[in-house]
């Protein structure tokens, strides 16, 4: 009876652990798919892969789907904001201020793709992701660029790799202080594009296709690839993309 006994407390103190155990997660993430406008066939395939990250790496990923739930105190449990494929204007004008006040606390901010085609009349957001979309060719095969290889995440992408993908192209900066770290070399594909009254020929020489800074007391990664289902299942990108989530949550490299 008394092996029975102790038995029976070593399960009693076990399950009582259980609970901090799940709360040493490294941090917490949520992630953003609203839409306005055109919704990516990838947005399904991004948030299982943020999710099977999070299993992976050891973080925690909630999808949000409450959209009156956007508030200070729900955002409290969060590090990191992960706008994935968003487009148009998504958030009230309360919602902003939340956004803005998240971010002041010292949290992080993740755009990836259309993330620049979002919310174009909220100056203090476009500040955020740094510079926004203008348009975009046929998608196509190029070759990518390492800018700044200290970043970390970038094993995959050493050697001019090819990437294939939706191509933006970007307005100016709209905040000084980005910092690049991957572009794509125009001279493998062509970035024409016409769209009757826009039109696009390029950025040139140097056409930046992901960045980081920090802002406004936080921090903020954003990667324009991620327009294809299949990016969310190659290992380099998914690779990098961690590397940008875990430096927007922590901080750290």
């Amino acid at each position: 009876m008394r092996k029975y006994k102790n038995l029976l407390l070593l399960l009693i103190i076990f399950s009582a652990a259980i609970p901090r155990l799940r709360a040493q997660k490294q941090f917490k993430a949520l992630i953003v798919t609203t839409t306005r406008g055109w919704h990516h066939e990838s947005l399904h395939y991004g948030v299982v892969a943020l999710e099977e990250m999070a299993r992976r790496d050891f973080f925690d990923a909630v999808l949000w789907e409450n959209p009156n739930g956007f508030t200070d105190d729900y955002l409290k449990q969060f590090q990191v904001i992960i706008f994935l494929n968003t487009t148009g204007d998504i958030f009230d004008s309360a919602q902003q201020r939340v956004m803005e006040r998240f971010i002041r606390s010292g949290k992080g901010f993740v755009g990836i793709h259309s993330a620049s085609d979002t919310e174009y009349g909220w100056d203090w957001y476009t500040q955020l992701v740094g510079r926004m979309f203008h348009i975009h060719p046929t998608i196509q095969t190029a070759r990518l660029q390492v800018v700044e290889p200290e970043f970390p995440g970038l094993q995959g992408f050493t050697g001019n790799k090819i990437w294939t993908e939706e191509w933006y192209e970007f307005g100016p900066e709209k905040v000084s202080g980005l910092r690049y770290i991957l572009s794509v070399d125009e001279s493998s594909y062509n970035p024409k594009a016409d769209w009757g009254e826009k039109k696009g020929v390029g950025m040139g020489k140097f056409h930046p296709v992901a960045w980081y800074h920090d802002f406004d007391g936080g921090r903020s990664f954003y990667t324009a690839m991620g327009h294809l289902p299949t990016a969310f299942s190659d290992p380099a990108f998914l690779n990098f993309l961690y590397a940008g989530i875990f430096w927007a949550a922590t901080g750290k490299k």
